[in-house]
């Protein structure tokens, strides 16, 4: 029997809008939502339209002075710092009220779970994982993942993990939960010696009670399929397994891939699909089934970013789409008066994601990161770091 899943959507959430040319472009969303619809994937779902975070929601995360800037950022536009009017987070009109949409949809999201209305719940417009509690970053303005692991905990749940698959580091997420041990922050990524935002590395541990419960695997550049596999089983599942949390909450990254123009790792959109069923799994094995899926980045907006996600809601549903399946001529159409680019005929690479598991080797980078990762947290946790079975 299929799981209940709750998808969050509103088409409000394409006002995100920085401009034509910032990476972050909701075309990307758009064309998401376009392409699950033209596969069936989202046929007979009745989608959950979210409210904005209330300002006591956003300020479990974001101080007050924040928010205010954020609020009066399109009216006094110069120099009201806060991160914000650089060109990584340009000022625009309705900036608070896009922002607070995206956390109110993971807010609801959490809603669904919490209430008892569903076992896993999607928004796909979330995963804003940079922002910081009194700034902005990395394109993100309130962070919306950690408005809704709060909310979480609010209503008494003491034991979430948060697995981020972004090919950056999740590090607003692990700065507002550094000293909680209630929130086991996982986050796999390029190695911060080659890209923004320069943190999560694995000495990167957590605070006082929270020492152990944040865990960084650095990954380095040109990192494939079959070792970011290899990576992510050497460490996530022992961990997950022994944290037992009451709600797995994911941040779906799609920039790991090799054609995303930010990032330098070079995984398929068929190692996107295993991660995601991998995800899935675990939710099932180690949180009761409970699964909060958000988006995140992804900046390779035509070719990857629908084809992914699109596969993300697809497994979320279990709904799972065969890698072979071809894309719709209705979709390349509407695709095309975007872009001029080449566009993809099917919902495969034509990559083979099957990866060999770690089993205590020190052989190549990938096992460098495994073990310096397994060694730095897993005594924390009552696990012996080189040994493959824990």
């Amino acid at each position: 029997m299929s799981a209940r899943t709750s998808v969050v959507w509103t088409p409000e959430f394409l006002t995100y809008q920085l401009s034509d040319d910032h990476p972050l472009n909701p075309v990307r969303l758009d064309l998401m939502m376009e392409l699950s619809r033209g596969l069936g994937v989202l046929d007979g779902i009745e989608l959950v339209e979210p409210q904005p975070a209330t300002e006591a929601e956003l300020t479990r995360v974001h101080t007050p002075g924040y928010q205010t800037a954020v609020r009066s950022a399109p009216e006094v536009p110069f120099g009201i710092g806060h991160g914000l009017g650089t060109a990584d987070n340009p000022i625009f009109f309705g900036m608070h009220e896009a922002a607070a949409l995206i956390a109110g949809g993971s807010v609801a999201a959490a809603r669904e779970i919490a209430e008892g209305r569903a076992d896993r719940a999607v928004n796909l417009a979330g995963g804003l994982h940079h922002a910081m509690p009194d700034r902005a970053a990395g394109f993100c303005v309130y962070n919306d993942c950690s408005v809704a692991i709060a909310w979480l905990l609010d209503q008494g749940y003491e034991r979430i993990a948060y697995v981020d698959v972004d090919v950056h580091h999740g590090d607003g997420v692990q700065t507002s939960f550094y000293d909680d041990p209630r929130v086991l922050t996982i986050s796999m990524h390029q190695h911060p010696l080659t890209l923004w935002p320069g943190t999560g590395w694995a000495g990167e541990l957590g605070r006082g009670d929270g020492e152990g419960y944040a865990v960084n695997i650095a990954l380095p550049p040109g990192t494939g399929d079959a070792g970011w596999l290899r990576a992510f089983h050497g460490v996530v599942p022992s961990l997950l397994e022994s944290f037992r949390p009451q709600v797995l909450v994911t941040e779906c990254g799609a920039d790991t891939h090799a054609e995303d123009p930010l990032a330098n790792l070079e995984l398929s959109v068929d190692g996107h699909r295993a991660i995601y069923r991998t995800l899935r799994e675990l939710a099932e094995t180690t949180a009761g089934g409970k699964w909060l899926v958000l988006g995140g980045g992804g900046y390779a907006l035509y070719r990857v970013v629908p084809r992914s996600w699109t596969h993300l809601l697809a497994v979320s549903l279990d709904r799972d789409l065969d890698p072979d399946t071809t894309i719709p001529a209705d979709w390349t159409a509407t695709a095309s008066t975007h872009t001029r680019a080449p566009l993809p005929v099917s919902m495969s690479d034509g990559a083979d994601p099957s990866f060999e598991k770690w089993g205590g080797a020190y052989g190549d980078r990938v096992d460098s990161s495994i073990l310096e990762t397994r060694r730095a947290v897993f005594p924390l946790h009552g696990l012996e770091p080189d040994d493959p079975r824990d």
